[in-house]
């Protein structure tokens, strides 16, 4: 569905091309200070600009509707709301009824009968990860001092990440890429055996994200190159610390005092501005689609910021599952 989480519970609402989108915390401890401007440095690593981004541009201004008072939460449900200010609903008219390859325009169709919002992608529009983003911001809020930090570390199979996008701009291509990220200092015990191990919920939000594709821990499928031996991390501390990380951090699927490492795989924005193969919904008939629209040559581009926020709901999850964090934050004197 489009919830997440059980202590510190997120959901997003919204269409890219309807009036607002936008994001529900519920669990959120009492007491932390929070106001618009704590959420605009995260927002800001979000926003297009760059060369490779889309054209479209959104002031991103959150406005904080309930759960706040005098600056500090109340424990109560925190709703946020983004305007769509620079929506262009009318570029998707003309593709209504021949689906974009790569986008979710069929699939939605099938599961709701039509009755989807088919606008940009609607409900399934990158454009919704700005929720999930100021969602992040509040959870960093609720995890700190434990710090998280995501980067590009390839785009179009590329370390040189500016060298790809010139390249893609030029032929009139999208390409995909890999952002990494780590959080050094995760206490150790979150997560549990089996279903809610901290992998399992961390690839399942990351996998929440538009365009990822695939996801992996510490060495990850490189570990299946390896022998027992090397893949093995040597321990070199009571407190969980191992000299090597091929795990990532996690062991049995709780974390297990090392630094939390893993990457997701961003596939190329599916909009490519050429004629792509497709059906006439009206009439079952083979046919050609342009996608229209402003869309991004490389969404991972902006996608570090997004996959901090996806870890940092989890592990504010676990946190205050974990009564790691507490419900309520302490009262400064004097206030």
């Amino acid at each position: 569905m489009n919830s997440f989480g059980r202590m510190f519970r997120v959901e997003i609402f919204g269409e890219s091309h309807g009036p607002a989108v936008g994001v529900l915390l519920d669990g959120c401890p009492a007491g932390l200070a929070l106001a618009d401007k704590d959420l605009e440095e995260d927002l800001g690593r979000r926003k297009a600009g760059e060369c490779g981004t889309t054209a479209r541009h959104e002031p991103d201004r959150p406005r904080i509707l309930s759960g706040v008072f005098e600056g500090r939460t109340t424990g109560a449900p925190i709703l946020i709301l983004f305007e769509n200010k620079a929506a262009d609903p009318a570029a998707y008219e003309k593709i209504r009824t021949t689906p974009r390859p790569g986008h979710a325009d069929l699939a939605a169709r099938l599961k709701y009968g039509g009755f989807n919002d088919p606008r940009g992608g609607g409900h399934f529009s990158g454009r919704l990860t700005v929720g999930l983003v100021a969602a992040g911001a509040v959870a960093k809020k609720v995890i700190a001092p434990v710090r998280l930090a995501a980067r590009l570390t390839e785009a179009g199979g590329s370390p040189d990440i500016d060298a790809a996008v010139a390249k893609a701009v030029a032929a009139g291509q999208t390409i995909g890429g890999v952002v990494e990220c780590v959080a050094p200092d995760v206490p150790a015990g979150l997560g549990e055996p089996f279903f809610d191990a901290v992998e399992s919920l961390v690839g399942h939000i990351l996998f929440a994200i538009p365009a990822v594709k695939g996801v992996e821990f510490g060495a990850g499928f490189a570990a299946a190159r390896m022998t027992g031996e090397t893949s093995n991390d040597p321990i070199v501390g009571t407190d969980g610390r191992t000299l090597t990380n091929n795990a990532g951090g996690a062991a049995g699927g709780i974390t297990n005092g090392n630094p939390l490492v893993f990457r997701a795989a961003f596939k190329p924005t599916p909009s490519v501005p050429r004629p792509q193969r497709t059906v006439d919904l009206a009439t079952g008939e083979p046919a050609e689609v342009v996608a229209g629209g402003r869309h991004d040559v490389c969404i991972a581009l902006r996608a570090p910021v997004i996959v901090e926020a996806a870890a940092a709901v989890v592990l504010a999850d676990l946190m205050l599952l974990e009564q790691k964090r507490v419900r309520v934050a302490a009262r400064e004197k004097g206030s």
